[in-house]
């Protein structure tokens, strides 16, 4: 199974600025298999009930690794350490505050 990436309903925002295509973008040029999973509007506070449970935070993005683990960062900080192959050092490692899958 491939990483989730947990992300605002925004698919049509294409530009570097933007924080969900920035990671998004970060993991297509590294060839890192993963499944969108978006989360309806960044706007919108009840569409983050689940981001805020699974992270601690109420910021997209953020990644969901197969052994239900979560990272969040900054999506700039995200992209960084996709782009330097250091992903695989996040599973597990506790970063944001998952709850129980």
């Amino acid at each position: 199974m491939a990483i989730k990436l947990h992300r605002c309903s925004g698919m049509w925002a294409k530009f570097g600025a933007h924080p969900c295509w920035r990671v998004q973008n970060a993991l297509d040029d590294e060839g890192i298999e993963y499944e969108v999973v978006k989360e309806g509007s960044a706007r919108r506070k009840s569409s983050r009930i689940r981001t805020i449970e699974r992270t601690g935070q109420k910021k997209f993005p953020w990644i969901e690794f197969e052994d239900g683990s979560i990272y969040r960062e900054e999506s700039s900080d995200m992209a960084e350490t996709i782009r330097s192959g250091r992903l695989n050092e996040k599973r597990g490692a506790g970063s944001g505050s998952p709850a129980s899958p």
